[in-house]
């Protein structure tokens, strides 16, 4: 079948499936509110609503992150976003598996492809590979995911931008709460919040979390506070941003098909033979201040947000001490401290009703990083487990310099004219100061021009749709450029970055009873990167030609009756290498050199295959009663469902498709004049199934599949003081 053909049958799905949904509520009645009253500012020169926005995003509230779980991962609550995967590994060494419209999805350990940001504070480093185990989101009071075209105004490796934000306090209060659940879970939370006087605020909170896990070997402890401290003036307004997390967790690996089949709940043996393990400390502090002019044309408003951060990470692999007898081989434990800074100054003006923002943006990281082995001693003494010989030792830098524009004009009052052009360039560098593994020095820069356009037509006060195209780059990262793929020692100088070309087309409905958002996007990508060679603790990469993504996405909030409503999200996507290229069938594994043009231990991926980590569908629903009376809170049950997930590039086994239920009760309590009592209970996969939640993609020990969490239970008390 051709693409053509399948983005229509994408099409023709969606539209059926949003036509009945629409069709079934249309004889209802309700209030519109919701999401029709939204506000975001990702992709956006200034604070408007979703239902205005020309592009696709999604806004998960601070109440929605409650009542979805303990407030620890995003994958609790981004379901409700279309179009983008997110996936708990159940496993705190690891970070989340996520993924918008594909990209990111090849990434076997934190995040690639995607743009993370906290208060403007990005948590993507300038290579493209960014973390979320640091995101504060008992502190959020919402997240805004845009996906499409206009995300590429992010810079490089923005397949996706996932922004968090805090607010600021306007009222004086404190927050105690207490999360208990299974598998040994315990968290505990203090919160306070004031204005104080000639115009400042300060929101501070402070989170300990505890867990044994579900499977042996996989308790965690995390401690994370952050301090928000704002102050506002008559033309200008100040944000201060400072946190700190510390997190020390076990890491039961993933299962091989074997391993998993026999017992989904187990460890592989290596996890605790090696006593696999992670510990993550990361710093950083922020400010943002934003002047006003206060003026209506011209030069409107000049903003500037700076920030410097340190993280510091120790991980104990499985790798065994035979393999790092190669003496190019850089050991069994990763030890890094990265310090990294940024600044982001911009501009708006306005000519007439012409919109304007310019603004230049530069980070920077450096990763003192070492290698050492795993080990110490011979057998039959050898002790695993442990911080041994050092086998590397190197200084890696990257820098990124970009300068952006974006514009909004008005053609009329139902049509909107909107574009930008983000331009820059991506300098890494790696110094090696350990040789006996070979000399890894080496430099590479990337350089990139990603414009946007679209347009934005309001149909009537309830219905607008929008259409976009836009070029988009991705480098490879740090990590991707490590290790060349034909085994011998060096930087990968070979490897060059991914280049897209994505279009959109949209849809925004606000009616009586029902918001429907829906769009369809095309991304065809040259160049490629995936994975070469995983094996032995090294993974390298290569370019492995065209390839193609494309499918609908929709999500639906109805208002069936007072007190009753309902939300959906589903995902239809295609995504597929257009080329055949060459990758690892088992370990060893060589690509071709000039010293062995054969290869070793080869095997062909054909043009046609699934890029591995992708669901053709993906997709959840809620449905929730609020009865009033005498009957207290809110009832709700929830739905997740996704297809199958091929494992490797190959497509030569996948984790099979599931469908979990899980059960929630919420309500609030005015105790006191000023205390209120907050209660959340909730009970996930409510019947036991059993199932690959991720998968390590491409993985070279086949240790692909991480288990989804059986049935589990958590019981949640906030009290909420005011003053």
């Amino acid at each position: 079948m051709s693409a053509r053909r399948r983005l229509r049958r994408h099409a023709r799905h969606l539209i059926a499936a949003c036509a009945a949904l629409a069709g079934i509520a249309s004889a209802q009645t309700g209030t519109a509110a919701g999401d029709a009253h939204s506000v975001v500012v990702t992709g956006s020169l200034s604070a408007q609503r979703v239902f205005d926005a020309p592009f696709a995003i999604g806004v998960v509230d601070a109440q929605a992150l409650r009542e979805a779980g303990p407030m620890v991962n995003l994958s609790e609550a981004l379901w409700r976003v279309p179009g983008l995967t997110v996936a708990n590994r159940n496993n705190y060494a690891q970070d989340l598996q996520l993924s918008s419209r594909g990209f990111g999805a090849r990434a076997g350990f934190g995040v690639r492809g995607l743009r993370l940001y906290t208060d403007g504070i990005p948590a993507t480093m300038p290579d493209g590979q960014g973390q979320v185990a640091h995101f504060d989101l008992a502190g959020a009071s919402r997240i805004e995911v845009l996906r499409g075209p206009f995300s590429v105004l992010y810079g490089n490796s923005s397949g996706g931008v996932i922004a968090l934000f805090t607010a600021p306090a306007r009222e004086r209060e404190a927050e105690f709460a207490l999360d208990a659940g299974s598998f040994g879970l315990r968290q505990g939370r203090v919160e306070v919040a004031a204005p104080l006087p000639s115009g400042f605020d300060v929101r501070a909170d402070l989170t300990r979390l505890d867990i044994d896990g579900f499977r042996p070997h996989s308790a965690a402890e995390r401690t994370l506070g952050s301090v928000r401290l704002g102050w506002r003036g008559h033309d200008d307004t100040v944000t201060v941003l400072l946190s700190d997390h510390r997190q020390d967790a076990a890491d039961p690996l993933g299962l091989t098909r074997a391993q998993f089949d026999a017992d989904p709940l187990q460890t592989t043996p290596q996890a605790t033979q090696f006593d696999t393990r992670k510990a993550i400390d990361q710093s950083q502090g922020g400010v943002n201040w934003q002047h006003r002019f206060g003026r209506e044309q011209g030069l409107i408003e000049t903003r500037v947000v700076a920030y410097l951060g340190a993280r510091g990470v120790t991980q104990y692999l499985a790798i065994p001490a035979a393999t790092q007898a190669n003496p190019t081989h850089s050991g069994g434990v990763i030890a890094f401290d990265r310090d990294y800074d940024g600044i982001d100054a911009r501009v708006r003006l306005r000519f007439g009703h012409t919109d304007i923002v310019l603004g230049v943006d530069r980070e920077r990281q450096i990763d003192d990083r070492k290698g050492y082995e795993n080990f110490i001693g011979a057998p039959p003494a050898q002790t695993l487990g442990v911080q041994g010989s050092l086998r590397r030792d190197e200084t890696n830098r990257a820098t990124s310099t970009d300068a952006y524009g974006q514009f909004e004009i008005p053609l009329s009052d139902a049509w909107q004219l909107v574009g930008g052009v983000r331009s820059g360039q991506v300098k890494m560098q790696v110094d090696d100061r350990y040789l006996g593994n070979g000399d890894d020095s080496g430099a590479l820069k990337f350089s990139y021009t990603n414009p946007v356009l679209g347009v934005r037509w309001r149909v009537s006060p309830r219905w607008t749709l929008h259409a976009s195209a836009a070029r988009g780059f991705e480098s490879p990262t740090l990590g991707e450029l490590a290790y060349r793929p034909d085994g011998s020692s060096g930087f990968n100088s070979g490897l060059r970055g991914q280049r897209s070309r994505q279009f959109e087309l949209g849809s925004k409905w606000r009616g009586e009873a029902i918001d429907l958002d829906a769009a369809l996007f095309l991304i065809d990508t040259d160049d490629e990167i995936g994975v070469a060679t995983n094996a032995g603790g090294r993974s390298s990469f290569q370019n492995v030609g065209r390839t193609r993504r494309h499918g609908g996405e929709a999500a639906l909030t109805w208002r069936l009756a007072p007190g009753l409503r309902a939300l959906g999200s589903l995902t239809l996507l295609d995504a597929s290498y257009r080329d055949g290229f060459l990758t690892c069938a088992g370990v060893p594994c060589r690509l071709p050199s000039a010293g062995n043009p054969a290869g070793v231990n080869l095997a062909a991926v054909p043009a046609g295959n699934r890029i591995a980590g992708t669901q053709r569908v993906l997709g959840g629903a809620e449905l929730a009663w609020r009865p009033g009376g005498k009957l207290p809170g809110e009832v709700a049950v929830e739905w997740r469902a996704q297809g199958a997930t091929p494992v490797n590039d190959r497509n030569t086994d996948s984790a099979a498709g599931f469908g979990v239920v899980a059960l929630r009760w919420s309500a609030d309590w005015r105790l006191t004049d000023r205390g209120t009592l907050q209660l959340l209970a909730r009970v996930d996969n409510v019947f036991g199934r059993l199932y690959a939640g991720s998968v390590i993609v491409n993985e070279g020990n086949q240790r692909y599949f991480e288990t989804g969490a059986p049935r589990s239970g958590l019981l949640s008390v906030r009290w909420l003081q005011k003053f």
